[in-house]
């Protein structure tokens, strides 16, 4: 039965980096609950509260830079309310269409947003290059804290 759960605790990991790319899954959220599993399997006894809680602590920095990187992102070339709003439609309708969708979708719908609200081609493109840029640092800091945790948990096992 021991098998059966590091199967389920490494199947949670991965799933866990997938999802960091993918938004249709929660990311940090998902390799945290496959290394609290790894932690319980082994009784806590080389993966403690400690460690537990410094990978806790990755995977909110994590979960809180993904969603703020495209906000800062679009302020820094100070979007208006439905340059924000554009984006974050364009994020829904970008999971709808793979991975292309999903990475370029917010940028058409900040884009989209500001150009509506002031009518500017070049200031509507620059707040959704800003918001693009924004979103993709989030997402590189998401999967560069993900490989972290998962780095430190290994590491708490191996020794």
């Amino acid at each position: 039965m021991v098998t059966v759960w590091w199967v389920l605790c490494v199947l949670l990991i991965v799933a866990g980096l997938a999802g960091t790319v993918l938004p249709a899954l929660p990311g940090p959220l998902l390799v945290l609950a496959g290394i609290v599993l790894g932690a319980w399997i082994d009784d806590f006894q080389r993966v403690g509260g400690w460690t537990l809680g410094f990978v806790a602590l990755l995977a909110v920095l994590a979960w809180v830079l993904d969603h703020l990187a495209g906000v800062m992102g679009a302020q820094r070339a100070g979007a208006s309310r439905l340059a924000l709003l554009g984006a974050a439609v364009g994020t829904v309708a970008g999971l709808f269409m793979g991975i292309v969708g999903v990475l370029f979708m917010p940028l058409v719908g900040a884009a989209v947003g500001e150009y509506i609200d002031r009518r500017e081609h070049g200031r509507a493109l620059q707040v959704g290059m800003s918001t693009w840029i924004g979103i993709m640092l989030g997402l590189l800091a998401k999967v560069v804290l993900s490989v972290m945790m998962v780095g430190v948990f290994v590491a708490a096992l191996w020794w």
